[in-house]
């Protein structure tokens, strides 16, 4: 396992419907910030979070995930963050993890924000994902899959848990307060990316990516600006914790149907 994993936590304000536009803004931000592991974009990055699906899905062979590929060989690091696929005829809100090697890791986001209607438009996901970096155990997860515990328990003794979105201002409390537990109960870092502004739907976002640690402090955050965190989480602090703290050991199992 590598000892330091060095992360960039990735917030704008998206372009509506525009995916040319959010892939400009991110390569801007992206060369400005070489040298990470680990690159984290917001849900739904090239849309803004959006009930249109049939109006601005790509497809795994589409423009966003070339572009995402292109990106990480480059960078010599992973890319990750979700958007709007196609996959023959349904639609997935979608996180992609691009390797270096070229490989494409995929997690459909489970749980769909019924308040808004994504279930109307989007298939649910049924699988739970991790990949490995460096040997570092990664899960990645969307939204509002944050407020279910359950499916987001550390079975696989995952090292860093990914949460991506578009989480409005209005809920802010409820984002920082749930990143915290996650990372709390499953003694693991966090990693909570969302994006700032306004959308086209009048709804205020007010940010605050950030990186929570094991403990559950706050050891980055972007607030409501535009820009990139870069932050390097430490296997052997990690280690330690879990060792003085083996609260894992008493978790209890859950069977997901």
């Amino acid at each position: 396992m590598k000892e330091n994993l060095q992360v960039s936590l990735v917030q704008w304000d998206l372009s509506w419907h525009n995916a040319g536009k959010n892939r400009d803004k991110a390569d801007s931000l992206l060369e400005a910030n070489p040298g990470s592991d680990l690159y984290i974009l917001p849900e739904m990055f090239t849309t803004g979070f959006t009930m249109q699906p049939e109006k601005v899905s790509e497809t795994m062979e589409g423009p966003s995930v070339s572009w995402m590929t292109d990106r990480a060989k480059n960078l010599e690091a992973v890319v990750m963050g979700s958007l709007v696929i196609n996959d023959e005829g349904r639609y997935f809100n979608r996180m992609v993890c691009a390797l270096p090697s070229g490989e494409l890791i995929f997690y459909d986001k489970r749980h769909l924000f019924t308040y808004a209607g994504e279930d109307k438009h989007y298939s649910p996901g049924k699988n739970q994902v991790h990949f490995e970096l460096h040997g570092w155990k990664i899960k990645p997860l969307v939204c509002y899959d944050l407020r279910f515990p359950v499916w987001n328990r550390n079975t696989e003794d995952a090292h860093l848990m990914v949460f991506v979105a578009n989480w409005p201002q209005r809920r802010s409390l409820a984002w920082n307060s749930l990143l915290k537990a996650r990372a709390i109960e499953n003694q693991c870092y966090v990693a909570g990316v969302n994006r700032c502004g306004v959308d086209d739907n009048e709804i205020d976002y007010q940010g605050d990516t950030q990186m929570i640690d094991h403990a559950g402090e706050v050891i980055a955050t972007l607030l409501d600006r535009e820009g990139v965190a870069n932050i390097r989480l430490e296997a052997a602090e990690l280690k330690t914790f879990r060792d003085r703290y083996p609260f894992l050991k008493d978790r209890d199992e859950f069977r997901i149907l």
